[in-house]
């Protein structure tokens, strides 16, 4: 797993990232715009504490609604060295973070290992991998070992309708493959009670966002997840918040929130299907304000924190 020669993702470019920059627009060292305390994530993973979010800029997806463009496509953020990512973990975890969260790191997975072969014999919280679940099955393998909880998207089932909104015909694919290995690395979620609230320890918690208009493509995947991903050995989060973003006017049928009707619809046939373990979310959830300030906290050492518990 390096750089030279980059397929580390389902695009396989083949770019030499230390000369140049792949499909996902990013080198060879890790870009970081926002390292902090996050407290918008499920409870099993915020808890109290808060989660120690590290975002990663660039992305292998080109989500037209993305909340985080500015870092996803703007390429927003720090270059940083292996040490410093490896001291940015620790630092999370002396702030009290009940986990480290990378959140879109699979583009800069031959530095995180690096950073994380650092210091892990020092963190003693779990190790949290956040993306957008378009993932080849065989880089989840080269995890084994570093990853304690998955937390992916499973954004599309239909591929007309991750190529026309994320330039990914492949995605299903893809993420189905790699989610199932997910579940067969992490098996059956492992839970802790810790100060009053359950963390998660362990496992996969499998996020699917809503889209307008699209209520029949979210229950084709949850059919899916009921006939193809053993029981019992993941958690469903079913997400209501969908705020059209970044070039979401150019797509008229997304360039809305969700109604109430659709998220219900949704709803009600993950639970006519069993698929009841895992969270909810409320419709206030669509809003601009949920999505954290990219900043620089916790990246540069020189900048002062903010604060990130709206």
């Amino acid at each position: 797993m390096d750089y030279t020669h980059c397929r580390l993702c389902p695009r396989q470019c083949g770019v030499n990232r230390l000369e140049a920059a792949g499909f996902c627009r990013c080198g060879s060292s890790p870009r970081v715009a926002r390292a902090a305390l996050h407290f918008w994530e499920e409870p099993c993973i915020s808890g109290v504490r808060g989660s120690g979010t590290v975002f990663f800029s660039g992305c292998t997806l080109k989500c037209c609604f993305c909340q985080n463009y500015s870092i996803s496509s703007g390429g927003f953020g720090k270059d940083i060295d292996v040490r410093r990512l490896g001291d940015i973990f620790l630092e999370l975890e002396d702030k009290g973070a009940h986990n480290i969260n990378l959140v879109t790191p699979t583009q800069y997975l031959p530095s995180i290992l690096a950073a994380l072969d650092l210091v892990r014999h020092r963190l003693t919280i779990p190790i949290v991998y956040n993306s957008g679940g378009y993932e080849r099955p065989e880089t989840i393998r080269e995890l084994d070992g570093y990853v304690d909880i998955y937390l992916p998207d499973l954004k599309y089932f239909d591929s007309s309708l991750s190529g026309r909104y994320s330039a990914a015909p492949d995605y299903f694919s893809f993420a189905s493959r790699a989610i199932s290995a997910m579940i067969r690395q992490t098996g059956a979620p492992v839970l802790a009670e810790e100060e009053g609230c359950t963390l998660m320890k362990k496992g996969v918690i499998i996020r699917h966002m809503v889209l307008p208009g699209q209520k029949e493509d979210s229950k084709k995947l949850l059919r899916w997840m009921k006939e193809s991903l053993p029981e019992g050995h993941f958690f469903l989060s079913l997400l209501s918040q969908y705020t059209p973003f970044f070039r979401s006017s150019e797509f008229p049928e997304i360039n809305r929130r969700i109604t109430t009707y659709e998220y219900n619809q949704v709803l009600d046939f993950a639970i006519s299907l069993g698929l009841t373990a895992g969270f909810m979310q409320k419709k206030s959830s669509a809003r601009e304000e949920y999505t954290p300030p990219f900043d620089l906290e916790g990246v540069d050492p020189t900048l002062p924190p903010s604060q990130d518990h709206r």
